[in-house]
């Protein structure tokens, strides 16, 4: 008998619950699977103390991974998207499209056949119900190669199916928000331990959308401004300068890590203080505003005239006394 041929295959693979059961499901059919996960400065399904949900995913099924990071054209797709917003700020039918382009192009360098996710019709309102499914494949060049594992038998026949590559019977019918089907999935395929059932866009979130969409207005677009808005306080200033203050312990080991050239670190020293963080400071004023707002929230209402460090990019500090800033 000849020996049965070999398909290769790209899954989308983010280390959630969906896109780890898509990879389960297509190994089980004897699919040569490669993932590739994309990193973005929105999503909130990474536990903490946990680098990367996705390399644990691919390191416990065994198959190889690719990361591609967020760059500025992801960016220019998220200020500009053709397909408009959800709720908020989450263009989540551009993000598919422009992941799964990207896809393409390494799918085709690496003779894969078709693309897998873990999408489930119904479950997203904006990116995943019929019409949004189709418009992503026609636009992304991928049409009827994009098999969906958890979904297929509620949609049309792809490829992968039709040239008997996969077998649909083994494939599932799940539809809806609801993840119990999911988790009953991952108890029988014996997967355990994933990071949350469904996983999270920060795009979504009211608050985070509305300091990114602010920090758009000021041309602040760069992977580091936007990585900086999930931390501390934000308040921008009359000159156009921002000031972050620290919410907690480790909000104030994590802001350091975003000081730049020309930035500015704030400090009470006599009491207990959020770290404060100024940036694009045009003087002194800038500099006693950023001091309020650090003594704002420190204890030095319990302390006459709180000393102030004031450390700048250049090495420079010095220590004053607030009410002579």
């Amino acid at each position: 008998m000849a020996k049965k041929e070999t398909i290769k295959a790209l899954g989308m693979l983010s280390g959630g619950l969906d896109s780890t059961l898509a990879v389960k499901v297509m190994l089980d059919q004897g699919i040569d699977v490669t993932v590739l996960h994309f990193t973005t400065p929105f999503c909130t399904c990474t536990r903490k103390g946990c680098k990367n949900e996705a390399s644990k995913v691919a390191e416990k099924l065994g198959v190889p991974m690719k990361i591609i990071s967020s760059g500025k054209d992801y960016i220019e797709m998220i200020k500009n998207p053709k397909h408009g917003y959800g709720s908020n700020m989450n263009p989540c039918i551009d993000c598919r499209i422009f992941m799964l382009r990207k896809a393409k192009k390494y799918m085709e360098e690496h003779d894969a056949k078709f693309i897998f996710t873990g999408e489930v019709l119904g479950q997203r309102p904006m990116s995943q119900h019929g019409k949004a499914l189709k418009i992503v494949e026609q636009e992304s060049g991928l049409e009827n190669l994009i098999v969906r594992p958890l979904s297929a038998k509620l949609l049309k026949k792809t490829i992968p199916e039709e040239k008997k590559w996969i077998d649909r019977d083994k494939l599932l019918s799940i539809q809806g928000r609801r993840r119990i089907p999911q988790m009953e999935l991952a108890e029988q395929l014996g997967i355990k331990d994933y990071p949350c059932p469904a996983g999270g866009c920060r795009l979504t979130d009211p608050q985070y959308a509305e300091r990114l969409r602010e920090s758009f207005d000021h041309g602040e677009d760069k992977i580091s401004d936007i990585n900086l808005l999930k931390y501390g306080r934000h308040f921008r200033l009359e000159s156009g300068a921002k000031v972050v203050v620290g919410r907690n312990e480790e909000e104030n080991k994590v802001l350091p890590r975003f000081f730049q050239k020309n930035d500015i670190l704030i400090e009470v020293t006599n009491v207990g203080s959020p770290l404060t963080l100024l940036k694009k400071s045009k003087g002194k004023g800038d500099i006693k505003e950023a001091a309020n707002l650090c003594v704002r929230y420190s204890d030095a209402e319990k302390k006459d005239n709180p000393e102030i460090k004031i450390k700048y990019s250049e090495g420079k500090e010095e220590l004053v006394k607030f009410t002579s800033l």
